[in-house]
C-alpha cells in the first residue's frame, strides 16, 4: 500500500504528461529542428543547421513583430482599464447578482471568435452603424474612417480577448479580505490611496494572470489584423501563416515562430520581475 501511495501522485500526472509529450513536446521540437533546415517544397528540406533562417526572418520582419508587440501591449493595458473597474464592481457591489453579471461578460464569447471579429468589421465601416449617424449629423467628416487602420486592430484584440482580463482579475479582488479597504479607511486614508496601498497590489495576481493570458496571444493573433486592418496593420501571426501556407518557406515560418515566443518569454519574465516576481508569481499559481 506504501510503495502504491509513493506512485500514485506520479500515475495522476502521467495522462497530462503524455498529452503534453504527444501535442506539445514532440512538435516543437519537430518546429525546432525545421527552423534550421534549407531546401524548398520541390527538392525537400534537410538539417544544415542554418541559423540565418533567424538572421532573415528577424531582418525582413522585424517591423511586423515590432509592430505586433506593440498592438499586443497596447490592447493588454486597454483591457485591464475596462476590465478592473467591471470586475470590482462586481466583486464589490453585485452581491447575490454576481454569477448573473459574470455570465453576462462572458455570453458574447459563445459566438466564434471569427464571426465575432467580422461583426466589429461591420460596427466599425465608413458608414456603419456607429460612425455613419456621426457622419450625417456632421460630427464627423465624411472621409474619417477607423477601418483598416492600427487602431481597428487593437479595438477588435480588446474586444475579443476582454474577459481573459476580466476573470483572473475578479478572482484575485474576490479573495480580498473586506475588512482591510475598511481598516484602511480607519486609519484615515482615503479612498485613492486605500485603493492604490491596499486594494491594487492584493489584486495584482490577477493583473498579472489577465496580463499574460491576453498579452501572448494577442501578440500571434492574425485574424483582427486581416479583417479589421490594412496592408500597414500586418502582424506577424499574418506573416507565419502565409509563409508555411502561401510560400511554403516552412523554416523560415519555424524561425520567426520562434523568435516571437522568445521575445514573448523575456517580456512575461521581465513583467513578472517588475511586479515582484515571487510574491506575484506565487499567488496567481
Amino acid at each position: 500500500m506504501a510503495r502504491r501511495g509513493r506512485f500514485a501522485p506520479y500515475l495522476l500526472v502521467l495522462p497530462g504528461g503524455l498529452w503534453l509529450l504527444a501535442f506539445f513536446l514532440i512538435p516543437m521540437t519537430l518546429m525546432a529542428s525545421l527552423s534550421l533546415q534549407s531546401g524548398n517544397l520541390i527538392d525537400g528540406f534537410r538539417q544544415t543547421f542554418h541559423w540565418q533562417n533567424y538572421r532573415d526572418g528577424i531582418g525582413v520582419y522585424g517591423g511586423v513583430l515590432a509592430r505586433s508587440l506593440g498592438y499586443a501591449l497596447a490592447a493588454t493595458v486597454a483591457c485591464a482599464v475596462l476590465s478592473y473597474p467591471a470586475a470590482h464592481w462586481i466583486a464589490f457591489r453585485a452581491g447575490r447578482h454576481k454569477t448573473r453579471y459574470l455570465f453576462l461578460l462572458v455570453v458574447p464569447y459563445f459566438v466564434s471568435f471569427v464571426l465575432r471579429t467580422f461583426a466589429w468589421r461591420q460596427v466599425l465601416t465608413d458608414d456603419g452603424p456607429l460612425l455613419g449617424p456621426l457622419k450625417d449629423h456632421g460630427l464627423l467628416p465624411t472621409d474619417f474612417r477607423v477601418l483598416d487602420t492600427g487602431f481597428a486592430v487593437i479595438a477588435g484584440l480588446t474586444y475579443n480577448f476582454l474577459p481573459f482580463m476580466a476573470l483572473p482579475i475578479y478572482v484575485a479582488l474576490e479573495r480580498v479580505d473586506r475588512s482591510l479597504p475598511e481598516a484602511a479607511r480607519d486609519l484615515y486614508a482615503g479612498r485613492a490611496a486605500a485603493f492604490a496601498r491596499v486594494l491594487l497590489p492584493l489584486s495584482l495576481p490577477g493583473v498579472f494572470a489577465g496580463a499574460v493570458l491576453t498579452f501572448v496571444p494577442m501578440a500571434a493573433d492574425y485574424v483582427n489584423a486581416e479583417v479589421l486592418g490594412g496592408p500597414d496593420d500586418t502582424m506577424v501571426g499574418g506573416v507565419v501563416r502565409a509563409e508555411y501556407f502561401d510560400n511554403g518557406a516552412y523554416p523560415t515560418a519555424s524561425a520567426l515562430s520562434f523568435t516571437l515566443m522568445a521575445v514573448l518569454l523575456v517580456a512575461v519574465l521581465a513583467y513578472a520581475r517588475a511586479l515582484g516576481a515571487r510574491n506575484v508569481l506565487g499567488d496567481a499559481a
